[in-house]
């Protein structure tokens, strides 16, 4: 299917890896201009390397904290004109409301929450001046299936749905599609360490994590890629009508539940 794609300027922030790198890798693939941000700059550049390598396209790349005030309009700055943006930057830790401190939790906001809202809000004024844009907006499972033990990450995920929800449903005056893509459980490097550290726990063995997986949808996590097609697909004038609301990719887990 030709998602008419070609030529278009994507910025990605939380892309040098998972999630991230998987859509930078996609967009490439389907002829698009991509850019990249993220904290690690020499995760950065092993991505934009790996990507140029794999489809000629042209990709940048700028390392930048997005938790701290002003980064997000600095960011802005040096992406241009974009035509789509990815908010896809933050990890939130666990832990219940007396494990969480004040400092940990302000700390996971500041680039999850904020660093979202902010960077929006410094992409969408360039959009709206040309009437078109697209925003896509990386949520969390944990945002439906209410998670006491991940407080501080269900708290900010429900609050990202209704901010995507909100500037969604009123963006089409504007010419702007904003929307999101909330995933369960995804094999990124991050959730497969943690499982890793639980069958070293649990059975003594870090290699025998993925039976950790049963009663997974699918007794396995999402891929990267699989998450990615969604975000690419979402982006794409194929799913033009598409605003104010998120997709959720958790093979079918908060269904079910």
């Amino acid at each position: 299917m030709e998602l008419h794609l070609t030529g278009k300027r994507v910025l990605i922030t939380g892309g040098s890896k998972g999630i991230g790198k998987a859509a930078a890798m996609d967009f490439a693939l389907e002829g698009c201009e991509v850019m990249i941000a993220s904290r690690e700059e020499a995760a950065l550049a092993a991505t934009t390397a790996e990507i140029i390598k794999a489809t000629g396209a042209k990709v940048t790349y700028k390392a930048i904290d997005l938790s701290t005030r002003g980064a997000a309009e600095r960011l802005a700055t040096w992406a241009g004109d974009l035509d789509i943006l990815v908010n896809n930057a933050g990890a939130i830790p666990g832990g219940d409301l007396l494990t969480v401190d004040e400092d940990t939790w302000r700390n996971a906001w500041d680039l999850k929450v904020f660093g979202y809202i902010n960077l929006c809000r410094a992409v969408y004024r360039n959009m709206k001046a040309k009437q078109r844009g697209v925003i896509i907006n990386v949520l969390g499972a944990a945002g439906e299936r209410l998670n006491a033990a991940y407080v501080a990450g269900s708290t900010a995920n429900a609050g990202l749905m209704a901010f995507t929800r909100t500037l969604g449903g009123a963006s089409p005056q504007d010419g702007i599609r904003v929307l999101g893509v909330s995933p369960g459980p995804v094999a990124t490097d991050r959730l497969i360490k943690l499982y890793k550290q639980m069958a070293q726990t649990k059975l003594g063995d870090a290699e025998r994590y993925q039976e950790l997986f049963a009663g997974m949808a699918f007794n396995r996590p999402a891929t990267p890629e699989e998450i990615s097609a969604t975000i690419v697909f979402a982006a794409s004038d194929r799913s033009s009508y598409t605003t104010g609301v998120y997709l959720t990719v958790d093979g079918g887990s908060a269904a079910g539940k």
